[in-house]
């Protein structure tokens, strides 16, 4: 786990026993493994923690997909409704949580993928999906004619291929 948990983190934790604190200090691929670019996959979910610490001084915590069901179920059917989009590969794990009145999710694939939503809690505001893919994985192909994705480097999780599109409609989670 990532070194001090505020109170509030911990108690969260607690009452979740099933969610992990991802340590992005000493990478882990529990929860992971069965992933066939699973040290890859650990690596991109401990370099989205490592973001959120730095950036929002958040404890980045996920759970089993299973356990996260509402969260799953809202990012697909933002994919859904907003570009056709069902991805085939099975989610192992999930995240949700506010920042800064910014809603992020997170889902973590067997393939290797990471989908992302940043949805701005004021209308106003910015509202995306993103993607990435693990080191060493293929771009699934119901994203490989729709997207274009640029490479990032990371001392965590290798080459980071991304792509993102804007969200139109209105989302409650």
């Amino acid at each position: 786990m990532v070194g001090s948990l505020s109170n509030l983190t911990k108690n969260t934790l607690k009452r979740d026993a099933m969610a992990h604190g991802v340590d992005f200090e000493n990478v882990s691929t529990v929860g992971l493994e069965s992933s066939p670019v699973a040290a890859a996959l650990a690596g991109l979910r401990a370099n989205e923690a490592r973001y959120f610490k730095n950036k929002y001084d958040h404890v980045f915590a996920v759970e089993p997909a299973a356990e996260a069901k509402k969260t799953v179920d809202w990012v697909h059917r933002i994919l859904k409704e907003e570009r056709d989009l069902v991805i085939a590969s099975r989610p192992l794990e999930a995240t949700t949580f506010e920042a800064r009145g910014i809603r992020f999710a997170y889902v973590f694939y067997e393939n290797g993928l990471s989908i992302n939503v940043m949805y701005t809690l004021d209308d106003a505001g910015k509202r995306a999906v993103g993607f990435k893919l693990s080191d060493g994985m293929e771009v699934p192909p119901e994203l490989t004619e729709r997207f274009k994705f640029a490479r990032q480097k990371s001392k965590l999780a290798g080459m980071i291929r991304g792509s993102f599109f804007v969200i139109k409609g209105q989302w409650k989670y």
